[in-house]
């Protein structure tokens, strides 16, 4: 799995039409919170168990066309689940995985605030809420 930054991840996606771009956040993050434009939302985890979705490999592959070969980009929160959902999605042979390491909201500042060091819409790039 290859780790970019989100200006990185913006360029790829400019660069790169045929990416599938998997927002794995929860639902309500999903909607409430906002999402990077063009993206689809296929959750890693969601409540109120925050069990893994056994549908997640499946889902992506739906969207990807059934080929593991079709670049994927994961965003989450901060680059934490996406990055478990990328491991996921490398062990069934999807060869071209790559992980949007500060994520939508970047990393905690010592405030315990984010949206303030990194990530998505720290950084200014296209995103909306529903």
């Amino acid at each position: 799995m290859e780790h970019f930054s989100t200006k990185q991840a913006h360029e790829f996606l400019r660069a790169t039409p045929s990416a599938v771009f998997i927002d794995c956040r929860s639902e309500m993050e999903y909607l409430f919170v906002g999402h990077p434009v063009g993206s689809t939302h296929v959750a890693w985890n969601d409540g109120p168990d925050w069990e893994i979705n056994p549908h997640f490999v499946a889902d992506v592959r739906r969207l990807a066309g059934f080929a593991g070969d079709r670049p994927a980009l994961l965003i989450c929160r901060s680059g934490s689940r996406s990055t478990a959902a990328g491991e996921a999605l490398e062990a069934v042979d999807f060869t071209r995985v790559y992980n949007v390491l500060n994520g939508f909201e970047g990393d905690l500042y010592a405030g315990h605030r984010r949206n303030t060091l990194n990530g998505w819409r720290f950084e200014g790039l296209t995103w909306e809420q529903c």
